[in-house]
């Protein structure tokens, strides 16, 4: 009996997650100039020319694989600027999630680890470098304005609300980073921790998250 359309799809669907997941483990551990399309197509266990039927090249994966962990960033800043709170409770609440997503989310760890390994190595056209930059810059103007309308609340600390959103993101992609380095399992630090930097004590104190 013929596949149907949807049955065709779950399985171009599946078979293309595998050689994402498997490139991304091979990018963030051997790096990206050291892994060949023959080594993707190998550790997945398909053909190198299947392979090439989903991804025209090693660039290819990349730029899908940071694309889409940059459009899930995206919305997680999104969903933060649309919630009906006050901007002190969103900031901890956005602290509280990520920290969470890089002590449950492999995938997201390795990706930020694989990021900073390539971002200033990896060999890819400048129109794929233009447009993954482009999405990058979405998730620290939105933190931004949050900074922004959470100084007006009172709730904020007083610093350039740019330099703020650059401090968040990258507290959190450098955690993500030193916990993909290490083999072992380890706690990570209280996300209240973090929130000082961004949070007056008063804000701290009235939004407290469990």
């Amino acid at each position: 009996m013929a596949r149907t359309a949807e049955q065709n799809k779950k399985i171009r669907d599946a078979k293309r997650e595998l050689i994402l997941s498997t490139a991304l483990d091979l990018f963030s551990l051997k790096g990206y100039y050291s892994t060949r399309i023959s080594d993707i197509a190998e550790s997945a266990g398909i053909a190198q020319g299947l392979l090439y039927y989903y991804y025209p090249s090693k660039e290819a994966i990349y730029v899908d694989l940071v694309d889409d962990a940059l459009e899930r960033i995206n919305e997680t800043a999104r969903f933060v600027r649309d919630m009906d709170k006050p901007y002190g409770y969103r900031i901890l609440y956005a602290l509280k999630v990520l920290f969470k997503t890089i002590e449950t989310s492999y995938r997201f760890r390795q990706t930020c680890r694989m990021i900073s390994q390539a971002q200033y190595q990896a060999d890819i056209s400048e129109q794929a470098q233009a447009q993954l930059d482009k999405k990058r810059d979405v998730s620290y103007r939105i933190m931004a304005e949050i900074f922004r309308k959470g100084q007006l609340e009172g709730s904020v600390v007083e610093a350039d609300p740019m330099e703020l959103a650059i401090l968040f993101w990258t507290s959190v992609n450098g955690l993500a980073i030193y916990y993909a380095s290490r083999d072992i399992a380890m706690k990570l630090p209280d996300y209240r921790l973090v929130a000082p930097m961004f949070l007056l004590h008063s804000a701290m104190e009235e939004y407290a998250l469990d």
